[in-house]
């Protein structure tokens, strides 16, 4: 019998911080996954802008579903995926998530995520925090998903900004339970 290759779905919202979504995508290519992503209009426009690049010149992303298409299958638990990032996740994705809107694909797939106790994690971008963004964190935090702010680990010397986004990529795949091969983990300071 074949087995099923294990799906994960990739949203991209319009906040800043596109060398994170191209930093995790390249390591994904070291793992047996299918990836699907769905990218919204507005993070096609910054991602334009930062990478100089459109979401289909991603690597490993076999398929982009249109984010008002909600026939597409991640609007549906029988599609089957075993967790979803968004990344980067503007403060309205947020809202929306943790009011339980469904206005576009992202919304419903994070919702579809939730209800079906599947891994979400969202990469929220935002700076500072107000109290209205703290409270729906903690929202879309008891229903089940994941906060993980774009937050590169600087213990490993990174050199450049790519280096910073693979660190916080490794952090990205460890919320979904996927082994990077090759990924450095911190070994603290041993004394005999």
């Amino acid at each position: 019998m074949k087995r099923d290759r294990p799906k994960l779905l990739i949203a991209v919202t319009g906040a800043t911080g596109m060398l994170f979504v191209r930093s995790f995508v390249e390591e994904l290519q070291h793992l047996d996954l299918v990836v699907h992503g769905i990218c919204s209009s507005s993070g096609r426009k910054v991602m334009q802008m930062e990478l100089q690049a459109n979401p289909e010149h991603l690597p490993l992303i076999s398929k982009w579903f249109s984010e008002d298409d909600f026939t597409a299958a991640p609007a549906s638990g029988s599609s089957n995926y075993f967790g979803m990032v968004v990344l980067p996740c503007t403060m309205g994705t947020l809202g929306a998530i943790a009011g339980g809107l469904s206005i576009n694909l992202i919304h419903r797939a994070a919702d579809v995520m939730l209800k079906e106790r599947r891994k979400l994690v969202l990469a929220v971008r935002e700076t500072p925090f107000n109290r209205t963004h703290l409270q729906n964190m903690l929202k879309v935090h008891d229903a089940g998903a994941v906060i993980c702010p774009p937050m590169p680990g600087f213990y490993m010397n990174p050199t450049t900004l790519a280096e910073a986004a693979q660190t916080f990529s490794w952090r990205l795949a460890d919320q979904l339970g996927l082994d990077i091969p090759d990924r450095k983990r911190w070994g603290g300071q041993v004394e005999c």
